[in-house]
């Protein structure tokens, strides 16, 4: 699966501004129920639900939200540059400066699994995370996930 299956350019926020895990959540809910068309609670809903059962950070800044909602009309992606680290409850501790927000409908089994392998494996990829914080723009970070082998290194 391509992200650019998941992810839309209008799903990339290039310097999201939020002091805390919460509230970086409500922002990312509020854009997704913009893309997604379900509502903006039910998003951050789920996605809190997620958190309380083990934080999605996973890691070298990284943090995957991810959950399913019932009537979503498939997979969604949204990501999010922070313009500054936030605390995330991270297995290693770090605090979080790229978030990728998957929503999958209440019934996607296996393509929800393979869609957050899939971004776990390229946000684990320190080429790719280096390019992502180098830039401001939202169409290089659009470019740079949905093309990571053909992005111009970040000036």
């Amino acid at each position: 699966m391509d992200l650019n299956e998941l992810l839309r350019p209008e799903a990339v926020i290039a310097n999201l501004k939020a002091n805390s895990k919460k509230q970086a959540l409500q922002e990312l809910a509020e854009r997704a129920s913009e893309i997604c068309g379900e509502t903006e609670r039910d998003i951050f809903d789920t996605l809190l639900q997620r958190e309380r059962l083990g934080s999605t950070g996973v890691g070298n800044g990284i943090a995957i939200p991810h959950g399913k909602i019932v009537n979503l009309d498939g997979l969604h992606g949204l990501f999010a540059r922070l313009d500054k680290p936030i605390e995330f409850d991270s297995l290693d501790d770090q605090p979080v400066d790229l978030i990728f927000v998957l929503l999958a409908p209440e019934g996607a089994g296996a393509d929800h699994l393979k869609a957050l392998a899939r971004v776990a494996r390229l946000l684990r990829d320190a080429d790719v995370a280096s390019k992502l914080r180098a830039t401001t723009d939202a169409a290089a970070i659009y470019s740079i996930l949905t093309h990571p082998q053909a992005s111009p290194s970040a000036a």
